[in-house]
């Protein structure tokens, strides 16, 4: 049987669908790992601010409200609504550091499983970027392949028949 601290929290499925690209950086907002902790969203927002020095600016950052409109489209929800402050974004970095200042169990299991969706989705872009380089360098190939198939899959040109018989003269 798998001991309390060895099981996982959430499914990775879960934390990854709670990851945003913002910044050009892989984040997760407050709100949302406020609720994995268990925690208030303000307590986690106030222990961050308590403990600063420990957040530098590539760990955390607050979004501005053109980010907070364009989360809530692309997301279809409007979840912030009716907060005084907008969220707060935080890096792989800056979740392994809330684990360090927050010190529950289900902080540190948590914040185990976080860090391992950050992997694993960084293994994943890097499978992708790899393949996006090996098309890349075969790039006029693959062309080539393409123009061959699309004339493979046209539909012949019909083939013109010779009449029998005699022309037809015009009157």
């Amino acid at each position: 049987m798998a001991t309390k601290a060895s099981r996982s929290v959430v499914s990775m499925e879960t934390l990854a669908a709670q990851i945003y690209l913002i910044r050009g950086e892989n984040v997760m907002l407050d709100a949302d790992l406020a609720e994995l902790y268990g925690v208030e969203t303000s307590h986690l927002v106030r222990a961050m601010k308590r403990n600063k020095d420990r957040f530098p600016k590539d760990f955390c950052f607050q979004l501005t409200k053109k980010e907070v409109a364009n989360l809530s489209c692309q997301t279809g929800i409007s979840r912030w609504g009716g907060r005084r402050y907008a969220p707060w974004a935080f890096t792989e970095h800056g979740v392994a550091m809330l684990s360090a200042i927050l010190r529950s169990d289900q902080a540190t299991r948590v914040s185990i499983g976080i860090v391992r969706t950050f992997v694993r989705l960084r293994r994943v872009l890097a499978s992708n970027e790899e393949l996006a380089r090996k098309v890349a360098q075969h790039d006029d190939e693959i062309g080539v392949l393409f123009d061959h198939v699309k004339g493979l899959l046209a539909p012949p040109e019909p083939k013109l028949r010779k009449r029998i018989g005699f022309p037809q003269a015009s009157v």
